[in-house]
């Protein structure tokens, strides 16, 4: 299921469907990590990159030039797709909840964790231990894709209206208003 999803993100010609397939890509690699017991892994794939990441796809879909009303007056055609892939990523969490309740063997199992055992406290220890320079390096090349976002978004643009606060601030009211005595004619 990964692996078409993932071929689906290339191959849709459609970037919203190609957004949708890259959803049920990352979900059904959160089923992974659950089917692996990595528990924490799998619900920060679901809540960073389902949940955030997909949103600034979406915004950088909408950003391109594509006809919007199009897209609106045709959203039923969207629908279908959107609902196959929420069948399919209900369906992957349905089965791993039952195949685990009924005790069939799903694949091979890791070692059973004592009951005391975090997922979180492990990683964090090996990521701010063993792997620290390159979570700071990561963190770093973030912040570096963060203002390079904001530099390419304030580009100037003919046609563009700026404000320009100081002559907003020294302008005379007189040369503003203008008075108009209206009269009216009585019949």
């Amino acid at each position: 299921m990964l692996i078409g999803a993932a071929i689906g993100v290339i191959v849709a010609r459609n970037p919203v469907h190609s957004v949708m397939f890259l959803v049920l890509a990352f979900f059904t690699s959160a089923v992974l990590w659950l089917l692996l017991e990595a528990e924490f892994l799998a619900m920060t794939l679901v809540l960073v990159y389902v949940g955030a990441v997909m949103v600034l796809f979406l915004f950088v879909v909408m950003m391109l030039d594509i006809d919007t009303s199009t897209m609106r007056s045709h959203f039923m055609r969207y629908a279908p797709v959107g609902i196959f892939v929420a069948a399919i990523s209900v369906a992957e969490v349905w089965s791993v909840v039952w195949l685990r309740s009924q005790g069939l063997p799903t694949m091979a199992r890791p070692e059973a964790a004592p009951a005391d055992y975090s997922n979180s406290k492990v990683l964090g220890e090996v990521l701010y231990t063993e792997h620290v320079y390159a979570f700071e390096l990561a963190s770093f090349v973030l912040l570096l894709a963060i203002i390079a976002a904001i530099v390419l978004t304030m580009r100037r643009r003919p046609g563009l209206k700026l404000q320009n606060i100081n002559k907003q601030v020294s302008v005379n009211p007189a040369d503003r208003v203008r008075i108009v005595k209206m009269q009216v004619e009585k019949d």
